[in-house]
């Protein structure tokens, strides 16, 4: 058997090799010629996996240690009977601490009282609702738009998104990219937002009009932005006017790493029966990045932001990213992953 892995998935290296012949390369420079004979694929979201890649090879299974698929022909994979599997869920706590840490750091920068108002939540997936308990864990106030969930469970715990954002504080993104949320934050999305708000977007570029966002920006107390349209080519005026902007790092904490490469290693193992390996999970080495419980009970909103700025230095990534806008992927792919924090 014969695998080939994106060399940038970190924790994998050495799992497969007993099991089989194993080939790293970089992520974007994986090609037709090199999966001829492989019987499966471990990527990210750099490899792009459409007919010209995989046709005339004999690659069973595609296990990506990422959430999303966008890079993958889904329909393709299905006609020809190409397994495949995504890490969903595995970002979520990262994400949750980012948004958390960049809301708390904002607001204490520039004297923005936060304290049991109103956080509007759209797409409580995996990452969203994650975000909703750790939000009323702190005592917001929360409103959520999600059409799906609000079909499958009824409308009780959810609101309309005008509703959401005539009523929110605070307004963070949580949603796939598909043709219904594409561009879905433009210029009649901003204007219904309340002046003085803030705005998060961690999930997907593709969700905002930069123009439209860069025309509300004077309206708003602030913004904040970890994924961005065209990256890694961002839009640097976009870049400048932001209050913190990182380069699609929300999800990179090292739990997060752990449970996605466990996810895309498992996904193999099942595929083919390696038995050894249907449990793995990557060993913690470092004591020091294993996540770790904050007790926020009776805390004022300055003494949460220097916790969880003391966990997690947001400011840190986003004068890295402003010093260096054209590196990009370098700061990604050099990134040094953070631990996971959870309250109580």
């Amino acid at each position: 058997m014969k695998i080939v892995i994106d060399r940038m998935i970190p924790f994998v290296e050495g799992v497969f090799e007993p099991y089989a012949d194993v080939v790293y390369l970089k992520g974007e420079d994986i090609c037709h010629e090199d999966i001829i004979d492989a019987d499966a694929l471990v990527i990210r979201t750099r490899t792009r996996c459409g007919a010209d890649m995989l046709s005339g090879t004999s690659v069973r299974v595609i296990a990506t240690a990422a959430i999303s698929t966008d890079n993958i022909d889904m329909d393709y994979c299905r006609e020809h009977g190409i397994f495949v599997s995504n890490a969903s869920g595995s970002n979520a706590g990262g994400v949750m601490n980012y948004v958390l840490s960049a809301l708390y750091g904002v607001a204490s920068r520039k004297a923005i009282r936060i304290d049991g108002t109103t956080l509007g939540v759209i797409g409580a997936g995996n990452v969203g609702s994650r975000v909703v308990g750790c939000a009323k864990e702190l005592g917001f106030k929360v409103l959520i738009y999600d059409p799906p969930r609000a079909e499958a469970e009824g409308q009780f715990d959810f609101c309309s998104l005008e509703y959401l954002l005539e009523n929110s504080n605070i307004v963070s993104m949580h949603l796939p990219v598909n043709d219904f949320t594409r561009g879905m934050a433009d210029e009649a999305f901003f204007d219904r937002m309340r002046p003085g708000s803030i705005f998060i977007n961690a999930a997907s570029g593709e969700l905002v009009s930069d123009q439209a966002l860069k025309a509300a920006i004077p309206k708003l107390g602030a913004v904040i932005i970890d994924t961005w349209n065209n990256e890694p080519d961002v839009d640097q005026e976009l870049l400048s006017m932001v209050d913190i902007a990182t380069p699609h790092i929300a999800g990179y904490s090292y739990q997060g790493k752990q449970r996605s490469t466990a996810a895309a290693v498992k996904t193999v193992a099942r595929f083919f029966d390696i038995k050894p390996l249907l449990d793995f999970f990557p060993v913690t080495q470092v004591k020091e990045l294993e996540a770790v419980k904050l007790d926020v009970r009776g805390k004022s909103q300055g003494q949460i932001a220097s916790l969880f700025q003391y966990n997690y230095p947001i400011f840190i990534d986003d004068f890295m990213f402003r010093v260096n806008p054209g590196g990009f992927a370098g700061i990604r792919g050099n990134y040094s992953y953070r631990r996971e924090f959870y309250i109580e």
